[in-house]
């Protein structure tokens, strides 16, 4: 599959994070507006959580829209229908190598800093996933484009 300035695409790419309700629907939302026409784009958690109102937030300050995502787990997911699996977490990539197992299938681990993690103000909270987005962001492009994901 080729994108659109001719780069080399999986045919379908798994982003995985913990709860699937931060990290991931963040890069599946971004991936699918950079690639969505070109490649099939999906997030799973190890366990479902419940999408964090500040993800929505931060995406729509890019025109993304999170209100159809439904956070979901591993267990209602085809594995065998990816081609690249993408880990945020440490969690995540076990499982996801374990994945390998059974499937013939690229992964690579991107550690992705939590924003929940962060305390403070709602401007200082907001600051943190807006961080974890553009990082994701940069990652993507620059992986989609033909070249290495850059370093967290």
């Amino acid at each position: 599959m080729k994108g659109p300035n001719g780069e080399d695409l999986p045919g379908a790419v798994l982003f995985c994070c913990n709860h699937n309700a931060v990290r991931s629907p963040m890069a599946e939302a971004m991936m699918k507006h950079l690639y969505g026409r070109q490649v099939f784009v999906d997030s799973v958690g190890l366990r479902a959580g419940e999408v964090d109102p500040f993800v929505a937030e931060v995406l729509g300050e890019q025109g993304l829209d999170l209100s159809r995502h439904r956070p979901k787990s591993w267990e209602e997911l085809d594995e065998s229908m990816f081609d690249l699996v993408i880990s945020l977490t440490p969690e995540a990539h076990h499982r996801a190598m374990e994945m390998t197992r059974d499937n013939a299938l690229e992964v690579e681990y991107w550690p992705t800093p939590d924003p929940t993690l962060v305390t403070g103000s709602r401007s200082q909270r907001l600051d943190a996933y807006r961080a974890t987005r553009d990082g994701l962001a940069a990652r993507i492009k620059a992986r989609f484009a033909g070249r290495p994901a850059p370093e967290a």
